[in-house]
């Protein structure tokens, strides 16, 4: 891919733990409106449709394809944007924390299902057991989700960068304790450390889009989702990072330089 700059909507959307319906409805708007902002692609969060962990995700989680991604599918298809968007996915009696890369046309390309999951999160989900990059007209892209680009396990994202990857997009669900007080200690450090990272030694830039809202099930059942979605270019230098906030959704547009001088 010759260098080039991306046009980037990350959507740190609200997730009601089990508000299937509205999560959808809430992620078609962040689509249509990255696409009235002239972005390209637009990255949601991880388990946008039920939320991380929730308890409801053995009842509400559907198959991919499905309704859930159907409704994800229809609206890039006509914004006319590549989506990359965290679900919920039911295969037979297992479920796992996915991810689909879908094309402007409204087909899915590619699904990750996540690898680096929570010890207590594995009490719902099955990991994951392969990467995947997909070619696209805005170059390769590699996707993960969340921990998968935790520092101790690169190796994920190393191998997408080895597999052809121009850029990592990552759906997340980053979240606090209910205490957590971000004027003290500004949240964020781990991700920019294990991003930085990851560009230094690949040249790769990457993308992680986390959601707002509760936690609800798990250890960290009244935690809180708090956005502090983060960009950093190839360099390893952060690009911009989005508000820290548990309540107010907001798309963050970032302008991405990609691809090979």
């Amino acid at each position: 891919m010759d260098s080039r700059t991306l046009r980037i909507g990350m959507a740190q959307m609200l997730v009601i733990p089990g508000a299937l319906e509205d999560n959808l409805s809430r992620a078609v708007a962040m689509i249509h409106a990255a696409a009235d902002a002239h972005c390209e692609i637009v990255v949601l969060p991880e388990c946008l449709d039920v939320g991380w962990t929730s308890p409801t995700a053995g009842e509400l989680a559907q198959p991919i394809p499905g309704t859930a991604s159907d409704r994800l599918c229809e609206a890039a298809a006509s914004a006319g944007v590549v989506v990359v968007a965290g679900l919920t996915e039911r295969a037979g009696k297992r479920l796992f924390n996915a991810a689909i890369l879908v094309g402007p046309d409204g087909e899915i390309l590619a699904k990750h299902r996540k690898i680096h999951e929570m010890d207590f999160a594995r009490e719902i989900y099955d990991a994951g057991t392969s990467l995947h990059v997909v070619s696209t007209e805005h170059g390769v892209i590699g996707m993960n989700i969340c921990a998968d680009n935790a520092y101790s396990s690169l190796a994920f994202g190393r191998a997408l960068a080895a597999m052809g990857a121009d850029i990592l997009l990552s759906p997340c669900a980053w979240a606090v304790p209910a205490d957590f007080d971000n004027t003290v200690r500004p949240y964020g450090d781990e991700w920019v450390t294990a991003y930085g990272a990851l560009a230094r030694e690949t040249g790769m830039p990457v993308v992680g889009v986390s959601n707002v809202g509760p936690v609800v099930g798990g250890e960290w059942d009244g935690w809180r989702c708090i956005g502090a979605s983060l960009a950093v270019g190839a360099d390893g230098e952060v690009v911009v990072q989005a508000p820290f906030s548990d309540r107010e959704q907001e798309l963050v547009v970032v302008e991405m330089a990609v691809g090979r001088p």
